[in-house]
């Protein structure tokens, strides 16, 4: 039996990117704030066409912005992990990164009376301790790495690669990949940033990154029975109008292909049913 699933997520972000980058501006604050105005609008859609999403929601944006975030839990759809802040865990070392777990995930218990399931980095760029962190606080999944676009696989830790010598990456772990890729993003493609660390242009024909978007999906449809494909977006960028005319594009151009949507957590319950199987 053939089976494709999509997840559509979105890093709930808000102004914690901006604050995490030193974007502390009147301006600079407001574009995180759009994210109000774009939840609803994001809410409106997956519910017209019965689609379950994840988002990856800092604790930061609970915390600061509660009925934004109650929305979204209201709708049924998942709350992962994105830290409390959206600070680098690579670049906090092991004690911080394990309080922005442990704060994140109160946040997330507060407000969904659970803990999250799943984790995905801010900037996707984890630390040397990272996955030790998420296995020692009980994640299933991770969605910050790209090693395979259309299959999880099993993290693995204690790896070395050193210059000049040949490459160990460890042993496997019980923790479960859920790849992503900065093509499938929609930060990279559209947002313009002028930030302490340069300029992002950003400002792409929406039109034409739709294309790569949809083309991905048919990829995975000719070339094997199972895949899972993951896309990344951000309520405060994909939720302007021309962009959200070309998600909702997105879907039924997917939804012709026979695409199934699902949340991460239910994806990963289908992949483990269909790895077993094998």
């Amino acid at each position: 039996m053939k089976r494709h699933i999509a997840c559509l997520t979105f890093d709930h972000d808000n102004t914690a990117l901006f604050i995490a980058r030193g974007m502390d501006t009147p301006t600079a604050l407001s574009r995180g704030d759009f994210g109000v105005v774009a939840i609803p609008r994001i809410l409106a859609l997956l519910e017209r066409y019965n689609i379950r999403a994840t988002f990856f929601t800092p604790g930061h944006t609970i915390e600061t912005y509660p009925g934004c975030v109650r929305q979204v839990v209201d709708a049924g759809h998942e709350i992962a992990h994105h830290g409390w802040t959206h600070r680098v865990p690579s670049t906090l070392g092991r004690d911080r990164e394990e309080e922005e777990l442990i704060r994140g995930n109160e946040a997330i218990e507060k407000l969904t009376g659970s803990r999250a399931r799943g984790y995905r980095s801010p900037s996707w760029d984890l630390g040397p301790d990272s996955v030790e962190l998420l296995l020692e606080h009980g994640f299933e999944y991770d969605s910050s790495m790209m090693g395979d676009d259309y299959n999880c696989y099993f993290v693995h830790q204690g790896g070395s690669y050193p210059l000049e010598e040949p490459g160990d990456p460890g042993e496997a772990t019980s923790l479960v990949e859920m790849p992503v890729s900065w093509t499938l993003d929609d930060y990279p493609h559209f947002e313009y940033m002028r930030s302490p660390t340069g300029l992002q242009q950003g400002l792409m024909n929406a039109s034409a990154v739709l294309q790569n978007w949809v083309d991905d999906f048919t990829y995975v449809t000719r070339i094997q029975d199972f895949g899972i494909l993951t896309y990344t977006f951000h309520p405060h960028v994909i939720g302007r109008g021309h962009r959200m005319m070309a998600l909702e594009r997105l879907i039924t151009s997917l939804l012709e292909q026979g695409a199934e949507f699902m949340a991460m957590e239910d994806a990963l319950a289908a992949w483990r049913q269909h790895d077993a199987a094998q």
